[in-house]
């Protein structure tokens, strides 16, 4: 068998358990240089246990991690190279700020000098520049988080490795903070591997986005990949879509039971899972389409995203234009747009796939 060869770093089937569960089974990834990649999972998908695995902060059971092509098994976590960034900052409060920076350089016994220089560059780079006197209390937990990326970058970690980076921090101030990351990442130049709960944390950072469930990767691809193509109802329902049902499809048509649903041109016939972006309905004269209740609104801002009932099957959501959303208790028709119909796997969804984002 031909050797496999990995980028900067490689899985190599990597398999955990704890117990009587398997957190992780034979779990094989790979990370090019510069390459941002972002892994994706609800709680419980061994996202967090993967981490761990490439920081040797857990041995795997089986598999190997790779480093540059070189087997880190029995190679400390200090030793790895490797930068890691958790969600609680972790900051050292009996240091100041230059402090907290400078512990990974003074550790390596990088010269005075140089350590201040290093420094002072990072915290320009992370916008708090001439900041290294002040104390970690004293900073906001924006503040903190920028702190703790400057300490995790200082010792020139060939990966950097996040940990619900961003967990902890308001919306607004995710947002934001997520385009900077990017931005400074392409600057540097720097490989990370990030891993969080944050679909939209995860799509704005990450050049590939990597879904997992149950311990092993459901799909794997680039951001507009995994959203405009969900490898099954599992990935689907994970990234916030909700009209997710069985269909068995006859050429361009699927039957559903919401009745007759369009599909695109080319979708393989026989039994199969079908997801219709609420984009793609369309509401209608009540005596038209599907009859179905307005339920509920909610207002998005660019859009009212709103929630159907039909008489048979699951609720329907659709998304409105301001000024078209109907009212609550009023009867529509629902009609469906077959460019917005995705064909998925036909695999059932188990009781996991209906998990939600939230979990």
């Amino acid at each position: 068998m031909a050797e496999q060869h990995f980028g900067l770093l490689g899985l190599d089937d990597i398999s955990v358990r704890f117990g009587g569960h398997q957190a992780l089974d034979g779990v094989s990834l790979d990370v090019a240089e510069r390459e941002i990649v972002c892994v994706l999972g609800p709680s419980g998908s061994g996202k967090s246990t993967l981490l761990r695995v490439v920081a040797g902060l857990q041995e795997a059971d089986a598999g190997r991690v790779l480093l540059d092509g070189r087997d880190q098994r029995g190679v400390p976590a200090h030793r790895r190279g490797v930068g890691l960034m958790f969600q609680d900052h972790q900051l050292f409060p009996q240091r100041d700020v230059a402090g907290n920076v400078a512990f990974g350089p003074r550790m390596h016994k990088v010269a005075r000098p140089e350590r201040e220089r290093r420094v002072e560059e990072l915290l320009d780079l992370v916008g708090l520049p001439g900041a290294g006197a002040r104390a970690v209390s004293s900073l906001s937990g924006g503040e903190q988080q920028r702190v703790a990326l400057a300490r995790a970058l200082a010792p020139n970690p060939r990966l950097l490795m996040l940990d619900e980076p961003l967990g902890q921090l308001d919306r607004s101030l995710r947002e934001r903070l997520v385009v900077e990351l990017r931005q400074l990442f392409g600057e540097l130049g720097t490989t990370v591997l990030a891993v969080t709960h944050d679909q939209g944390e995860a799509f704005a950072l990450a050049d590939r986005v990597v879904v997992m469930r149950d311990g092993r990767i459901a799909q794997s691809g680039t951001p507009l990949e995994v959203w405009q193509r969900p490898a099954d109802a599992f990935v689907a329902r994970f990234l916030g879509f909700d009209n997710v049902v069985a269909a068995t499809v006859s050429g361009e048509v699927a039957d559903t039971v919401w009745g007759k649903v369009p599909v695109p041109a080319g979708t393989a016939a026989g039994e199969a899972w079908i997801l219709v972006r609420p984009t793609g309905v369309r509401l209608v004269h009540a005596d038209e389409g599907l009859p179905c209740v307005v339920a509920a609104r909610t207002f998005r801002g660019t859009h009212v995203a709103v929630t159907l009932r039909p008489q048979d099957g699951p609720p329907v959501d659709a998304a409105c234009p301001l000024r078209d959303a109907p009212e609550v208790g009023r009867t529509v028709g629902v009609a469906f747009d077959a460019s917005e119909v995705v064909p998925l796997a036909s695999t059932a969804p188990t009781a996991s796939t209906t998990a939600t984002a939230s979990n």
